[in-house]
């Protein structure tokens, strides 16, 4: 299976393809703007990178969130486009669930994206499975949560929110992400079933922005 992924929920524009274990190509682009107007070239040239043209795919993965409000839309509307027009099946992938793969670790690992306004996002995994659903948490929470979860032996936490949460498990790795691997992401993607439906942003907290008061 031919895996192309996107992914511009954080700090980046990221794009890989993957045959089978193969890696063919694979390209992370540091931003915090410009996702937009990167996304679409940078696809095309990782694809010719990686020899092979867009309607030799066979899946489209595309991270869908928690993320940059902008930035989650960007990706999951470039790659939703491309599988309508290639009529092929877009996976999506929650953005803490791809952080906890690009880690490596294999015990427990906590994905932690600072959320701002003193919240994070959250989700815990422990051998690789889910320990909890994704879910924006206030410090005093987060930590609470943590200490629930945690039964002993190696941890690892990553992503952008570690520094918010040091401390809280002695000893853990800390890997301070700005983003999650493409390539982990393609290959979370290649390992699910074909979906039934499109992938839908996943907003885990209304936005703060207001219309202003007339």
């Amino acid at each position: 299976m031919r895996v192309l992924s996107v992914d511009t929920c954080l700090a980046a524009s990221s794009v890989a393809v993957i045959e089978g274990e193969r890696v063919l190509a694979a390209r992370t682009e540091p931003m915090t703007r410009g996702h937009q107007e990167r996304i679409a070239p940078l696809a095309r040239e990782v694809a010719a990178e990686a020899g092979i043209a867009f309607a030799d795919l066979d899946r489209i993965a595309v991270t869908v969130g928690p993320g940059s409000f902008t930035g989650l839309r960007v990706g999951l509307s470039f790659a939703k486009g491309l599988a309508e027009a290639l009529s092929i099946p877009c996976v999506g992938i929650n953005s803490l669930e791809a952080l906890a793969a690009s880690s490596g670790a294999s015990g427990f690992v906590a994905a932690v994206l600072d959320a701002k306004m003193a919240q994070v996002y959250l989700q815990v995994f422990d051998g690789g499975a889910a320990l909890m659903a994704p879910d924006a948490l206030d410090i005093g929470s987060a930590t609470a949560r943590l200490a629930e979860l945690y039964s002993g032996g190696p941890a690892t936490l990553v992503g952008s929110g570690t520094a918010l949460l040091e401390g809280v498990l002695p000893g853990a790795a800390r890997l301070d992400l700005a983003a999650a691997d493409p390539v982990a992401i393609a290959r979370l993607a290649a390992a699910r079933p074909a979906p039934t439906h499109s992938p839908r942003p996943l907003y885990l907290r209304a936005p703060y922005a207001t219309m202003p008061t007339p």
